[in-house]
């Protein structure tokens, strides 16, 4: 796609906080998905919801999911959009790293490739490590490839999974 037609991109989603207006962690997903739509970006995907156990020192487990969205937003234009969503769902920036946290919404991969600025850096730099990213996105993106290592989504899913089991 081109800025004419527009940009695809690959969305990681988690909550682990609920919401007073949307309840549960799962759908405060559901609800941004659907604000997401609201401000123009064509959700074009959708995957399941998984539950996965938190990083860092937040005790509460999160909701993840993945979606496949596109729009004639350039990568910064769409982190904006991101990040306001996430302020208008109770987001406070500054907290602590790996806190619970309301709503994340973090860029993973998008059609142009890369893309590297101070503030954003696509592809995401940890998504390759993290299950509660892969597994999600493979539901919905198994073929996309990861312009870094040439892999697809699918294909680093199987590596970390085989890297994920146990010793016999």
């Amino acid at each position: 796609m081109s800025p004419a037609t527009g940009y695809t991109y690959l969305i990681a989603l988690g909550s682990n906080r609920p919401h007073h207006r949307h309840g549960t962690p799962a759908k405060v997903l559901l609800a941004a998905l659907d604000r997401l739509e609201a401000e123009g970006l064509a959700v074009k995907a959708r995957s399941p919801l998984i539950q996965s156990a938190p990083l860092g020192p937040s005790l509460r487990r999160y909701a993840n999911g993945a979606a496949l969205v596109t729009t004639r937003l350039d990568p910064p234009e769409l982190l904006a959009l991101l990040k306001r969503v996430e302020r208008e769902f109770g987001r406070r920036s500054g907290g602590r790293r790996w806190g619970s946290r309301v709503l994340d919404l973090d860029i993973v991969l998008w059609s142009g490739g890369h893309w590297s600025s101070p503030e954003l850096t696509i592809p995401h730099r940890e998504f390759r490590k993290r299950s509660f990213v892969l597994d999600p996105a493979a539901a919905i993106a198994p073929r996309w490839r990861d312009p870094v290592s040439g892999l697809s989504v699918r294909q680093l899913r199987a590596r970390l999974t085989r890297l994920e089991r146990l010793p016999r």
